[in-house]
């Protein structure tokens, strides 16, 4: 299938590794322009040296804190000079914080939704003239299946990702005059950097492959997936392939979501 992504512009937040990543070197060999986005210069530096070797393109790479508003902004605008403008925005950055409501302070609400809702917010808004002026554009922001179902000690991430599709709905009702499409992609249990670290402290003494497919897991495909099946799902909705698609969320979890 043609995805009609050869040309686009495309620029992907927490971009340096995981799902960004895996995002950005599968829109780059659809033949997109790529753009991405992370604070660590470092890991981004090595992130563009391997979407290069993979994919033969030259990766653009931004260092800035998507918190801020100015930083993003700035990112935005960068990515669409060298890009010669921006068609695609994957709103990725973020990271877990999970615990009981009563151990979560002001500080840790704030910086929670400072850097997954805000930080969606503040680069969608700048990437908003960019994608009126190219007639149109997709936006996908990364959100996660305990925003529709929130657990337990699961503050105050879940409510963050629960705001990230209110967001998503209320901006494709928005936008959608404009022929810019807004979905959401609700990740499961992904292999990361995370994971592998909860897989070293919890079960070192199993193989990757038996830590993911451990029944404890429950989940109903049996496995923990991995981010080049989440960064599958972000290249379709943005692609011409999903042009009447906007406004949905799609569960990325192995089935585990009790909600659709």
């Amino acid at each position: 299938m043609d995805l009609g992504l050869v040309g686009k512009k495309a620029l992907i937040t927490g971009g340096s590794k995981g799902i960004g990543f895996a995002t950005a070197i599968t829109l780059a060999k659809e033949g997109a322009k790529v753009a991405i986005v992370a604070r660590n210069t470092a890991e981004l530096e090595t992130a563009a040296a391997e979407i290069r070797e993979a994919t033969g393109h030259e990766p653009v790479w931004i260092s800035a804190d998507v918190s801020i508003e100015s930083e993003a902004k700035r990112a935005v605008t960068e990515a669409a000079d060298r890009l010669g403008g921006l068609d695609i925005l994957v709103n990725n950055a973020g990271t877990s914080a999970a615990r009981p409501f009563g151990e979560v302070g002001t500080d840790a609400w704030t910086a929670d939704l400072d850097l997954k809702l805000f930080g969606a917010v503040h680069f969608a808004r700048a990437a908003l003239s960019h994608m009126q002026a190219a007639g149109g554009g997709a936006i996908v922001n990364v959100t996660a299946v305990g925003g529709k179902t929130p657990s337990a000690s699961s503050l105050p991430t879940s409510v963050s990702r629960a705001a990230g599709l209110a967001l998503t709905k209320a901006m494709s009702k928005d936008l959608g005059s404009s022929n810019i499409r807004v979905n959401a992609v609700c990740i499961g249990l992904i292999r990361s950097a995370q994971i592998e670290r909860m897989w070293q402290a919890k079960a070192s003494d199993q193989t990757w492959e038996e830590f993911a497919r451990d029944p404890q897991h429950r989940i109903p495909l049996g496995r923990i997936g991995e981010a080049q099946e989440a960064a599958n799902v972000i290249a379709f909705l943005v692609s011409d392939a999903a042009s009447y698609v906007t406004g949905t969320s799609v569960n990325i979890d192995g089935g585990t979501a009790a909600v659709l």
